[in-house]
């Protein structure tokens, strides 16, 4: 079998020799130097987007590479570089025949919990380019923002790459082929004294790393002819395998892979069709396997919430719990909303970090979403769907132009056959509100006529 070109891609803040390890890896496979491309791109510019990288990279594939057009080629990406292989492949869908297989190293696909760390003054004097840019504080901070949990980044390009009509990792032999990895450990040393947080390889979360994402429409919304206020979007991509690899962080997956994971990835680079492809998932990123790589380990999930209005206008200040209603009140799950961060460019994008092994959602029988939404003045309010006031454990709703709903998740779910607690996968969930001046219904306080 004739190999491809191998393109590496790595992740913000290093360089195309933190990829030399793996190199050297392939070369030792039999691979040929020529054959073996190192992507380095400059992350630590604040003016710079992943967008950007991406049409960077087109151009090198060209002149630097010197891959023709169409010419078909082979990615390893690490972290960050996931994003920009994906953003590469959206742009355009003839881009889609051209990559055979994608293994993705510890990708950061929704995001890092360090992203937004990384924004800040301190994250900018360590990983400022010192050497190259005179404002030594840059952190490259539109790419940090595209890396932040619930970006409104990662939000549209799942929509385009993974939610979309034409799927960009089909079953078909023109879309692309991925293999995720991540480790199954945080950092060692003084390093992980710093980072590490829950339910990570140290910066990516195990949950954030695959592709095999749902997406949930909640539509709270007061119009009429609303039968469906919960749809689920049309899966179209492959389930993409997602192995964990023993004793790895999210350094060391590149810097000194084991010799079980270099099998597996030798193993993806000769998959050739759906059948394969699927007996390869089956072989090392089952049920069984992550249960062995992960022992007793907690299971963590990400949620992904969007609330807009009926104009699709965002809502910044919002929450939302899911629980049930026992005994009259409603009865939020415990530790479900012990992790969350708000978008911090537009908080009506929010992530929501579940450690599904204390939640253990499996004992509930109902399923129920409580969203609560408010304008900050009595002018304006959010109202919809079941929204009469209602009691959590005693306490009413209140507050300037405060709404407060629920609505029972279960009967969609269980006829579209979709569990909403899947570990170490991220769901997007997007909730739909009305918007209008107080009252919803009469004559408003926010512009009146004068009686004549």
């Amino acid at each position: 079998m004739a190999r491809r070109p191998i393109v590496f891609l790595h992740g913000y803040s290093a360089g195309a020799e933190s990829l030399a390890p793996w190199r050297r890896i392939l070369i030792e496979q039999g691979y040929e130097p020529t054959e073996i491309h190192l992507g380095g791109y400059i992350s630590l510019s604040n003016e710079i987007t992943i967008k950007d990288i991406a049409e960077g990279f087109d151009r090198a594939l060209r002149i630097q590479a010197g891959l023709t057009e169409g010419e078909e080629f082979d990615a390893i990406v690490h972290s960050t570089g996931g994003l920009v292989i994906r953003e590469w492949l959206a742009t355009y869908a003839a881009r889609r025949d051209r990559v055979k297989h994608i293994v993705a190293l510890a990708p950061a696909m929704f995001g890092s919990p360090l992203a937004h760390k990384g924004r800040s003054w301190l994250g900018a004097v360590f990983k400022g380019e010192k050497e190259r840019n005179p404002d030594f504080l840059e952190a490259g901070n539109q790419v940090l923002a595209g890396l932040e949990l619930g970006s409104s980044y990662t939000w549209q390009l799942a929509h385009r790459d993974l939610l979309g009509e034409q799927p960009t990792y089909g079953a078909d032999a023109d879309t692309p082929y991925p293999f995720v990895f991540i480790g199954n450990e945080g950092y060692g040393g003084l390093r992980g004294l710093f980072t590490n947080p829950d339910g990570s390889d140290g910066t990516v979360r195990w949950a954030a790393a695959g592709l095999s994402t749902r997406k949930l429409i909640v539509d709270m919304r007061a119009a009429q002819g609303i039968e469906d206020r919960v749809t689920i979007a049309p899966w179209s991509n492959v389930d993409v395998p997602l192995v964990h690899v023993p004793g790895c962080d999210h350094g060391s997956i590149v810097g000194d892979p084991p010799s079980s994971m270099v099998e597996m990835v030798m193993r993806a680079l000769e998959v050739e069709d759906i059948v394969a492809y699927r007996a390869w998932g089956e072989a090392y990123a089952g049920e069984e396997q992550r249960r062995e790589a992960m022992g007793d380990r907690d299971e963590w999930q990400q949620l992904v919430f969007h609330a807009v209005d009926e104009r699709g206008d965002p809502v910044p200040d919002w929450f939302a719990m899911i629980g049930t209603t026992e005994d009259g009140a409603f009865r939020p799950l415990e530790d479900f909303a012990l992790d969350v961060h708000p978008y911090t460019d537009d908080p009506s994008y929010r992530c929501f970090h579940l450690n599904l092994t204390k939640l253990a959602p499996a004992r509930r029988r109902t399923l129920e979403l409580r969203v609560i939404a408010q304008s900050g003045t009595d002018l304006v309010s959010y109202y919809g769907h079941a929204s009469e006031t209602f009691t959590t454990a005693g306490v009413e709703r209140d507050g300037a132009g405060k709404w407060d709903a629920k609505i029972d998740l279960t009967p969609w779910l269980r006829d579209a056959e979709v569990k909403f607690f899947y570990p170490f996968t991220t769901t997007l969930v997007e909730v739909r509100l009305n918007r209008e001046p107080a009252p919803p219904t009469g004559v408003n306080e926010l512009l009146k006529f004068i009686p004549g």
